[in-house]
């Protein structure tokens, strides 16, 4: 009968790979790419007895500290513990210190309670401490808690900003200048905004550092087929791990205030500094040492999170980015657009205010907290340095310094044999190298090609993050890995 014939007529999915959002699908995102999901078959093959030609498979393709077996900082998870269960306000084990925080933020909350909506913009007190942070690290130079936006890690500031920045059509259409090598959360939301990519190339002879020569001539070929709106500095780096000079800072305020560019600073890692002389300046310090020429009239937005440093609180998705210089008008469209979305996670913002409002001197907690902190970056500093070292003694493998964040960059030379493979199969020789990497030596990293690099040369990269004896059986790994690859494509 009729009804059953309808229901054997294969009903076409009004979704299809053809009728969905074409801007979704262009975007690519290679740190949890092909060769990740690859990587989580193969611990799957090994958990069901299969045999590899490794024990285990070694993950070094995300900035994931805690994944990596960094424990948390006692100090945070107790004043998170009382603030998702305030009974432990009467608990005698938990320090002082946590529970007068922990109450702070709960007063803050609606109901006293974290699992309330906050305002839009974050909860006020939060904020508070965030602006005093910055006027401490900045050596005073005051910030306003009405200029702080708290957000969902930094990617969800980045990517908001983004969108504000974005209009026009054809050759108005916003140019957006981001580093190469770059952080791919960038070209994935220009592509979902349909935003014009503007490549700025990092100069890897010096260190990956930001050459304004460069920055005028990606901006001027730019300027012929979009209109180039807003500039993005990444310091320390990622994937590249570099520390920008106060100098360079300074040489790209300059350029951006004269090329009229909305400046974007993403400055996650700057607890993360290594390099023998390198420190962290954070684009705002800089910029109001420049004089009121700058200060007074430079747009700026700096982000930050709680996912790094010494920290590594990725899941919590804990952020700020702090507006300078942002018209009035469109600091309330911006209000209006995070309203939208409610508010950051409540958690996220308690571990904002504790991280920014850490034990101070001869609080209870202080003396655990410094040892703590202290540890992890020492450790870090070390893996850092280890890294460098055992990479340059590998014959076509050659690492910069690794300065600061938690990766490491290196640039790899692949054999003509190797990249006739490759092509053969329809890969990237680094994509290549990086899938024969993982089926050989059960090593996950990423190919520099899901982050950029300039025509011809090769990288990857690697997360410095792995426990010390855990990272040097993987750069032994690699080494090795590198060696039998060269030989036998040579």
């Amino acid at each position: 009968n009729s009804t059953s014939h309808i229901i054997l007529v294969a009903r076409a999915k009004v979704l299809t790979i053809d009728t969905m959002n074409p801007t979704v699908k262009n975007a690519k995102y290679a740190v949890r790419g092909p060769i990740v999901a690859r990587a989580a078959e193969l611990e799957r093959e090994l958990n069901e007895g299969m045999k590899k030609p490794f024990d285990e498979v070694i993950k070094a393709n995300i900035g994931d500290a805690h994944a990596m077996g960094q424990q948390p900082i006692t100090f945070f998870r107790q004043a998170l513990a009382i603030c998702s269960y305030p009974e432990l306000l009467n608990d005698s084990t938990f320090p002082e210190d946590a529970k007068s925080r922990a109450y702070r933020i709960l007063q803050s909350c609606g109901g006293n309670s974290m699992g309330s909506y906050s305002a839009s913009q974050g909860i006020d007190s939060v904020r508070q401490d965030v602006a005093r942070y910055i006027e401490r690290r900045d050596g005073g130079v005051p910030s306003d808690p009405d200029n702080i936006f708290l957000t969902t890690g930094a990617c969800d500031g980045i990517m908001t900003m983004l969108k504000l920045l974005v209009c026009g059509e054809g050759p108005t259409r916003t140019g957006i200048m981001i580093p190469i090598p770059h952080y791919p959360m960038y070209s994935a939301t220009l592509v979902e905004l349909a935003a014009v990519q503007v490549n700025y190339y990092l100069n890897e002879e010096k260190c990956w550092s930001v050459d304004i020569s460069e920055l005028k001539r990606a901006l001027d070929e730019a300027r012929h087929y979009c209109n180039p709106r807003a500039l993005c500095i990444v310091n320390p780096g990622n994937p590249t791990s570099q520390v920008e000079t106060r100098q360079c800072i300074e040489d790209v305020i300059r350029f951006a205030a004269k090329e009229r560019l909305f400046l974007m600073a993403d400055e996650v890692y700057q607890d993360n500094v290594y390099g023998h002389g390198c420190r962290f300046h954070s684009f705002k310090t800089v910029l109001f040492e420049m004089g009121p020429e700058y200060s007074n009239t430079m747009e700026l937005v700096s982000f930050h999170s709680t996912s790094k440093g010494y920290m590594g609180e990725c899941g919590f998705r804990g952020g700020y980015m702090e507006v300078i210089n942002m018209d009035d008008e469109v600091k309330a469209e911006l209000t209006k657009l995070l309203s939208v979305r409610l508010c950051s996670p409540v958690p996220g913002q308690a571990l904002v205010d504790l991280v920014f409002n850490p034990p101070q001197p001869g609080e209870p907690s202080y003396d655990n907290f410094i040892k703590e902190r202290t540890a992890i970056l020492s450790a870090l500093e070390e893996k850092a340095k280890l890294t460098e070292q055992v990479l340059n003694t590998v014959p076509g493998i050659s690492c910069n310094p690794v300065q600061g964040a938690m990766f490491c960059f290196p640039r790899i030379t692949i054999p003509e044999k190797a990249m006739i493979e490759a092509t053969e199969q329809g890969q990237q020789p680094d994509v290549f190298y990086c899938m024969k990497m993982l089926e050989e030596a059960g090593i996950c990293v990423i190919p520099g090609s899901g982050f950029g690099q300039k025509e011809g040369t090769y990288h990857f990269r690697m997360t410095i993050l792995p426990p010390i004896d855990k990272l040097q059986i993987l750069l032994n790994k690699v080494k090795e890995f590198h060696q039998k690859f060269t030989q036998k494509y040579s």
